[in-house]
């Protein structure tokens, strides 16, 4: 059952008042073009004026270089190749879904994984992870499905699995189940 907080509709805010939310919204965490527009889009008022407020709010946050998809991007994947030890694919697929431009999501990945070695990145992803190499062929499926989450290529999968001595007959059984994807993305 929804609370009634959240029954009630909230007033549609004039063109500072929104600047303020959004500086709010910003200063809570970095945020794409995109998601600041779908936050504020249930602060104005429909139509054209709301528009209108709202591109004001996001021009004027641009000038000021509180927002920029540009350096959300390249921070983002930096973040996500350096820390969460992602592979390329996922990343890609974040970015997509906050709603950043492909051309800024290509250029950010390319600067992001420049020098980096796939199956290395993989390998530190499992040891983050705490992952042993697997003892049969369900552990092996198991890290398998990991790694593919994590977004790196069925190549570098199948080059972590072979050195860590998986069967085989493992290995061509999931080749079966995956689609196979180009190497690179």
């Amino acid at each position: 059952m929804a609370s009634p907080r959240s029954l009630r509709r909230k007033e549609p805010l004039d063109e500072d008042a929104l600047y303020e939310y959004a500086l709010q919204a910003l200063g809570r965490r970095m945020r794409t073009v995109a998601e600041l527009r779908r936050l504020m889009r249930g602060r104005i008022e429909p139509g054209e004026a709301g528009e209108a407020k709202m591109q004001a709010v996001i021009a004027r946050l641009k000038e000021y270089r509180y927002l920029d998809d540009t350096a959300y991007a390249a921070d983002y994947a930096r973040l996500r190749q350096e820390n969460a030890r992602l592979g390329k694919r996922r990343v890609r697929q974040d970015l997509q879904g906050k709603g950043v431009n492909p051309d800024i999501i290509a250029a950010a990945l390319d600067a992001a994984y420049e020098n980096v070695d796939e199956e290395a990145l993989a390998r530190q992803h499992l040891e983050r992870k705490g992952i042993r190499p697997p003892a049969n062929d369900k552990e092996t499926a198991r890290v398998m499905r990991m790694l593919v989450r994590a977004g790196f290529s069925t190549g570098a999968i199948y080059r972590v699995l072979r050195r860590w001595d998986a069967s085989e007959k493992a290995l061509a059984a999931l080749n079966e189940d995956q689609p196979v994807e180009p190497e690179e993305i």
